[in-house]
């Protein structure tokens, strides 16, 4: 679909370059090149596999461009780092420059705002997490970014993980927490994949309510400091095995202090929504 959008629609039975119009007009159809993907700036690198997938699809098995990962996602990159070599006819390189580009910029950047988020919280034992605030079609792959930088997923969809929010509770109104959380569970027979049993709180008045209930995790809603550093100390006296996650406002700035009220987990929508990418740029060598 990346090269679709890149090269103009439909492709044609061809290989590339489809679409190109500028490789297909100027450059010489036997010319060969040889380019390296550099990092220009320090970061954690994620994407490469994809990288090669955008080589293989592009080819479409003729074999004209030769992959070679130097590297493997998860490394540390520093700037001047080599990821990766693409050798081949140019009229290969070239149409997939700027679609391997993106992908390998984009899912490195995401683990790189990632690892600082962990590196923030070292020593301690909270976890960092990812949401579902995802660009549309790109969720698994920036979910894969996130584990690359040294985070933890959340729930994948709607589908796999129960998660009671505040519009779920206002749907409800009226019912207990103990009787949501139980039907829940209930609920949860008829689907395998469903993995934990989640109760969004905003106030410590909610919070009692919650505890007894036992969900598997509450999520701290947009909590002050010492809300849920009392959070976690009622959470200790009342069900100790029910899991607390901060969620809400969360920043580099803040993310430490947060985490040293004791809660076990804190998710982080600007993992994946807000990450900047990371420059990485395509250099022809001789």
């Amino acid at each position: 679909m990346a090269l679709q959008e890149d090269l103009g629609g439909e492709p044609s039975c061809e290989p590339l370059p489809w679409g190109d119009v500028t490789t297909s007009f100027l450059i010489p159809e036997d010319t060969l090149g040889r380019a390296v993907l550099v990092a220009r700036q320090p970061g954690i690198l994620a994407g490469l596999e994809a990288v090669g997938l955008v080589c293989e699809q592009a080819t479409r098995g003729v074999g004209s461009l030769t992959f070679e990962p130097l590297l493997e996602d998860g490394a540390e990159l520093k700037a001047g780092s080599r990821l990766a070599v693409l050798s081949g006819l140019m009229h290969f390189i070239l149409p997939v420059e700027r679609t391997a580009l993106n992908f390998v910029q984009h899912l490195s950047g995401i683990a790189t705002m990632t690892r600082r988020y962990v590196e923030a919280v070292a020593g301690l034992s909270t976890q960092i997490l990812d949401t579902r605030k995802t660009t549309p079609g790109w969720r698994i792959l920036e979910k894969y970014a996130v584990r690359c930088g040294g985070g933890h997923n959340h729930r994948f969809g709607l589908h796999d993980a129960i998660l009671i929010k505040d519009n779920h509770l206002a749907a409800l109104s009226g019912e207990s927490f103990v009787s949501i959380i139980r039907r829940a569970r209930q609920g949860m027979g008829f689907g395998s994949a469903v993995k934990f049993v989640e109760l969004e709180v905003d106030t410590l008045a909610q919070l009692d309510e919650a505890l007894p209930a036992e969900p598997d995790i509450v999520l701290l809603d947009n909590m002050a400091l010492g809300q849920m550093r009392e959070a976690v100390r009622r959470r200790n006296a009342i069900a100790p095995g029910v899991l607390l996650e901060a969620s809400g406002g969360v920043t580099l700035e803040t993310v430490r202090a947060i985490a040293e009220t004791g809660v076990d987990r804190i998710s982080v929508g600007a993992l994946t929504h807000s990450a900047p990418a990371l420059d990485i740029g395509l250099d022809f060598v001789t």
